[in-house]
């Protein structure tokens, strides 16, 4: 049988970008949208999408692009966007679905197989052995110097260790076993303000946020919250201007814009791009405030624009677990908007926390439990606890999951058993009070995120089990490795993690500093917003 050709794209080289998810996750994803546009500028390149689905399939078929309808594996470059750990499934199922061969060992010609996204600088060493290279970071000049050279050397006929061996020291760019590691994370721009903020390149009802522009106001975040990974990774924090943020939506017209951003109320133009969103007649939306952003001059505005739920993030039940991680919130700032939200007319407040802390104690939850019976007192004075403008409270609890390049990958994650009765608990303490409610997620999937997110090359036998055996608890059972092993013990000071083939730009002694910290619940201060090469004070070096 003949090999599948994608059509002729006229002396342009054909990249398959590969985004995990099915349809509906991928077009409202952002970090792959950026990429997307970022090649498709590119006049020697010719991008087509592909949204395998959880069986690694495309409306029930081998995968196959969107624009032309070509198979996946025609194509001599497929570059893959992955955000989360769960997506490393994706990867050998869509493979396979191919007739692609699932080991990079396996394939010693085209295609070539690129990973980016956050995974591919968060720890990379699971998926390592199905993987020819990772791009390490944001997308910079560098990432379309790569494509360059790739296509100079695919189409000069070169082998793949040759083109493999040509690229593995290019900035950003990790081959497994080739490369000089550490490789250093590419950062786009350095220092001063985000002069790439990412936007949807796809505006779709068939999107999770339908009809909407996403688009990024912040990168990284300054208050430097020891759980965080975004808060290390994407260092140092960078605000968008306003001018190139209304120069986006102009041109782009759409009737809802997402603004995306890890601290969207420290960014001092959040309001006047809010009032022009207005002038322009554009609906918006935001992602979580911090609690002590949300002034009655915002309040009062979003509920004249209609927003009728407001998400504010708690993190820690306690203020001693709130030090731990470096919250830097001070719980009077909290319940003040919660008393704004339910004085003009919030209908659902999304209030989220974190459980399973090293360390933490029943005696924590019994402060939660006060500071919720204060929560609920509040809204009772206020219109919000009235029965025509009665405010809802959801409560989202989510499993801690400690992080490379955090500094609680030292950390040792607490053990499903307790996870859950943690959860049983919080859901007990809600039930007293009318119109709160509480959620929470999956404490084995919080603990295989974990298990996904610390493993070394290792792991890539337990994927591929879960991706032949029906999927992560069938492949639990075959594995012969013991998820303890990463997830249930304190790592030592010395002790080398496979995801220190990438450098973030972080020193690893600023973040052992950090956990000694967290353990005493001291805290650190945050980011002071002055030039970078002033103060140095993140652990960041050679910024």
């Amino acid at each position: 049988m003949s090999e599948p050709t994608a059509p002729d794209f006229g002396g342009r080289l054909p990249v398959a970008l590969t985004v995990p998810g099915g349809d509906k996750a991928a077009i409202s994803a952002l970090g792959w949208q950026a990429v997307f546009r970022t090649l498709t500028e590119e006049p020697g390149l010719a991008v087509e999408r592909v949204f395998p689905d959880k069986l690694g399939l495309t409306d029930g078929t081998d995968p196959r692009t969107r624009e032309s309808n070509s198979p996946l594996s025609s194509f001599p470059v497929i570059a893959w966007s992955i955000t989360f750990e769960e997506d490393f499934l994706s990867l050998p199922r869509t493979l396979q679905a191919a007739g692609v061969p699932l080991l990079a060992a396996e394939r010693p010609s085209l295609p070539l197989v690129m990973v980016g996204g956050p995974i591919a600088f968060l720890n990379p060493a699971p998926i390592a052995p199905f993987v020819d290279m990772f791009w390490v970071g944001e997308a910079d000049d560098n990432f379309l110097r790569l494509f360059e050279t790739l296509k100079q050397l695919v189409f000069d006929g070169k082998d793949k260790e040759t083109i493999l061996d040509a690229i593995k020291d290019m900035p950003g760019v990790y081959v497994p076993g080739r490369s000089k590691t550490p490789v250093k994370r590419v950062v786009s721009g350095r220092t001063g303000p985000l002069n790439d903020p990412a936007f949807s390149c796809f505006i779709s009802g068939r999107a999770a946020f339908r009809d909407t522009l996403l688009l990024e106001v912040n990168r990284g975040c300054p208050y430097g919250c020891r759980f965080c990974a975004a808060g290390y990774i994407y260092r140092p924090p960078r605000h968008a201007k306003l001018d190139e943020l209304k120069r986006i939506v102009e041109i782009a017209d759409p009737p809802k814009v997402g603004l995306v951003g890890t601290a969207l109320t420290d960014w001092p133009e959040l309001l006047p791009f809010l009032k022009w969103l207005h002038g322009k007649k554009k609906k918006f939306s935001l992602s979580s405030m911090r609690a002590d952003g949300i002034t009655e001059e915002l309040l009062v505005y979003l509920r004249e624009r209609g927003i009728r739920t407001v998400t504010l993030a708690l993190e820690g039940a306690s203020e001693r677990l709130r030090r731990m991680m470096s919250k830097k919130l001070d719980p009077k700032d909290f319940l003040n908007a919660v008393r704004l939200c339910a004085r003009y007319g919030v209908n659902h407040l999304k209030l989220y926390l974190i459980a399973g802390w090293p360390g933490e104690t029943d005696e924590d939850y019994e402060e939660l439990t006060e500071f919720l019976a204060e929560i609920v007192r509040i809204r009772s004075k206020e219109p919000g606890g009235k029965k025509k403008q009665f405010m809802r409270i959801t409560i989202g609890i989510s499993s801690l999951v400690p992080k490379p390049f955090t500094p609680f990958q030292w950390a040792p994650m607490m053990d499903e058993r307790s996870l859950t009765a943690r959860m049983k608990q919080l859901t007990n303490m809600v039930k007293p009070y009318k119109g709160v409610t509480l959620q929470h997620d999956s404490p084995f999937q919080a603990r295989l995120q974990g298990l996904l997110a610390r493993g070394g090359e290792e792991l890539a036998e337990f994927i591929l089990l879960a991706a032949e055996h029906g999927g992560w608890k069938k492949a639990l059972k075959r594995w012969d490795g013991d998820p303890a092993a990463f997830l249930d013990h304190e790592r030592g000071e010395d002790e080398v993690f496979p995801w220190e083939v990438v450098d973030i730009g972080v020193k690893r002694d600023f973040l052992w500093k950090e956990w000694l910290k967290a353990k005493e619940a001291q805290v650190t201060p945050g980011c002071p917003g002055i030039e970078c090469s002033k103060c140095r004070k993140c652990g960041m070096e050679n910024v």
